[in-house]
């Protein structure tokens, strides 16, 4: 994928769910995966042409696995001029050899998330800018229906009231396949993820589930996308379509 399509689509979010005001300070949570590093990608290029003005930063909580090395990251941010943080936890200690956690992805989420919305603040930003992707969206339908009995996925934007911060989601349009692609083209410094259950979770069944979908009924994917935009979900803001 060339960085004018994936323009495009950040563009496009970004207009239609009304994700960036003049003045905004948005940080980029960083995980080191292809995901997070073509949406810094992104931003860095909107932002040069962007009619509303604003910040950029990036963030990453270290989850605290020694192997893990986040310098490739900031030179990449160095390069991009582009303002990184790295905020040092103790998340891996306390699931893996504190509470010895055999299905740790939820309460790993959410302490990464109170970590990064706590330096999103201290730095000064307003805004948090994840870097899920349609694939990720459609896999999070699935996962709801699946093991909770209800059609919902996670916003393209929500305010978080506790924090005063907005949680964005500006790669909202953008295939998986199309990340891949730039991740090799760009070829993006990815930091491999040394988490020991990566690749056996629930979230890697839906990927997988989705595939098959798709390879035995072509297009259902597209079709499941374009359902959850159009299926008025709780807490999903206006879409606001076409308007360039």
């Amino acid at each position: 994928m060339q960085l004018q399509k994936l323009l495009s689509y950040t563009r496009k979010a970004v207009d239609e769910y009304n994700m960036i005001q003049e003045g905004d300070h948005v940080t980029v949570g960083i995980s080191g995966g292809k995901d997070s590093l073509t949406l810094l990608h992104a931003l860095h290029g909107l932002k040069r042409f962007y009619p509303n003005h604003f910040e950029l930063s990036a963030l990453t909580v270290d989850l605290g696995f020694e192997e893990t090395d986040f310098t490739p990251i900031q030179n990449l941010c160095d390069e991009l001029e582009i303002p990184y943080h790295i905020v040092k936890s103790e998340i891996a200690h306390i699931l893996f050899d504190v509470r010895k956690e055999t299905n740790p992805c939820s309460l790993c989420a959410k302490m990464r998330k109170g970590a990064l919305n706590e330096q999103a603040k201290a730095i000064g930003a307003n805004k948090v800018a994840y870097a899920h992707h349609k694939d990720d969206i459609i896999e999070t339908m699935l996962l709801s229906l699946i093991y909770e009995g209800r059609f919902h996925s996670f916003s393209p934007k929500t305010y978080l009231d506790r924090m005063d911060l907005t949680v964005i989601r500006p790669m909202m349009f953008v295939d998986e396949a199309d990340v891949i692609g730039f991740k090799n083209k760009y070829k993006l410094p990815v930091v491999t993820n040394p988490c020991p259950v990566d690749g056996f979770t629930k979230r890697q069944y839906a990927k997988d589930l989705l595939k098959q979908l798709n390879q035995e009924n072509p297009g259902v994917r597209e079709r499941m996308f374009h359902a959850i935009l159009n299926g008025n979900i709780k807490g999903w803001p206006e879409r606001i379509p076409h308007v360039r």
